[in-house]
């Protein structure tokens, strides 16, 4: 028997990465395992603390129940006083404050929310392939908006205005920038708000990246008047390597998070209350766990640029977060085409550009969430790989 699924996905194919692993788990089963330097997934664990916060309240017999669909008030305390600290932003946790079951699911929240089919939201190019995704599961209408590398990976606004915006409710946005690592400036945020302001959209920020090689975190919200026409997600995903826990959290005015929440009640509960308690203790963790994180991302970057350099690509070296985005050499006609060789030849996977939109085309992303070790055994394959096909000449 067969059932057409529905309308909404006759165009929404599997996540890439879904589809990649597979094939990688393939190629494992034929001989040398390949080094995966796609994902994003941090391989160090959680601070100590945070662990044992959780198996404190997970062996006690009264924390198992359903939990409010709001987050327990700690929680909620945590991350008011965790943007209060870290990014200056002032939060009441009863009214801007909503913890996410990872920020992933907030996007689909946010787009099922606010938009419908006539409606339309804006998404960088390249940029998270599930904002494009969540925008086209909600019947809307995606338009994407070009980055470019010589305009610091920041969007155009100028050029965005000349276009028909009245159909326009929100606009994604992602800095640091996932996949190019472009960080924000104070002066491009004031701009966006009041872009945001004279064209009547919803800037839904996301916030992942911000502690990671950063020596100063930022927010959206921070910037004056942003709370009046802006959201944000965050995550505990990188920056306290909680990544497979689960744990994010939207942060907005009141309105916005009675809006979203209604949406969100309908889909899920609570998350497990030892994972909120854990999760704020990780929310207090203070510069010494970012710095001694920062200092092991920042040794691995060091081996993926010699990583780059033996690959011919070129790379800033001004460019944060938990990846490295290099431009391929003209030897190749795109990343795919790069990471396919790379992949056959020395089994190391790389992620291609591409699969941020088409403005990644001529670019690969390495994720630092490999160890030291791993790094090195995927340069040494690479190069061996280089020499083998040189000899075959």
């Amino acid at each position: 028997m067969q059932i057409q699924v529905a309308q909404r996905l006759q165009h929404t194919e599997e996540y890439y990465f879904s589809r990649k692993l597979r094939e990688i788990e393939a190629l494992n089963q034929t001989g040398e395992k390949v080094i995966n330097l796609g994902i994003g997934s941090p391989d160090l664990p959680p601070h100590p603390a945070v662990v044992e916060t959780l198996c404190t309240y997970a062996t006690q017999p009264d924390t198992h129940a359903y939990q409010n669909y709001k987050g327990i008030l700690p929680l909620r305390q945590a991350i008011a006083d965790w943007y209060s600290n870290w990014y200056g932003v002032s939060l009441d946790p009863n009214a801007h404050v909503l913890p996410l079951i990872g920020s992933k699911e907030g996007i689909v929240h946010v787009c099922m929310t606010y938009l419908q089919e006539g409606d339309e939201a804006l998404f960088p190019n390249p940029g998270y392939p599930a904002y494009a995704a969540a925008v086209r599961l909600s019947g809307a209408t995606g338009v994407p908006y070009t980055l470019e590398e010589k305009q610091g990976w920041l969007p155009n606004l100028g050029e965005l205005a000349k276009r028909d915006l009245s159909r326009v409710k929100i606009m994604w946005l992602n800095y640091p920038h996932m996949p190019t690592g472009a960080p924000a400036t104070a002066a491009f945020f004031d701009e966006v708000v009041a872009f945001a302001k004279e064209h009547h959209i919803l800037l839904c920020h996301d916030n992942p990246y911000s502690f990671i090689l950063n020596e100063h975190p930022q927010s959206l919200l921070a910037t004056e008047g942003a709370m009046d026409v802006a959201i944000e997600l965050n995550s505990l995903s990188k920056s306290s390597n909680m990544a497979g826990w689960r744990v994010g959290m939207l942060v907005g005015a009141e309105a916005r998070i009675q809006e979203i929440i209604r949406f969100k009640s309908n889909m899920d509960s609570g998350m497990f209350l030892p994972v909120q308690m854990a999760a704020a203790k990780a929310l207090s963790l203070g510069r010494d766990w970012y710095d001694e994180l920062n200092t092991n991302y920042r040794n691995r970057r060091e081996k993926v640029y010699r990583l780059l350099d033996a690959l011919e690509c070129t790379y800033s070296r001004q460019q944060v977060g938990l990846f490295v985005w290099a431009k391929i050499p003209v030897s190749h006609s795109d990343g795919y085409a790069l990471s396919d060789v790379i992949l056959q030849q020395s089994r190391v996977f790389i992620t291609p550009g591409g699969i941020f939109g088409d403005g990644g085309n001529n670019y690969i992303r390495v994720s630092l969430c490999a160890t030291p070790e791993a790094l090195d055994e995927a340069y040494d394959r690479i190069i061996r790989a280089q020499v083998k096909a040189v000899n075959h000449l």
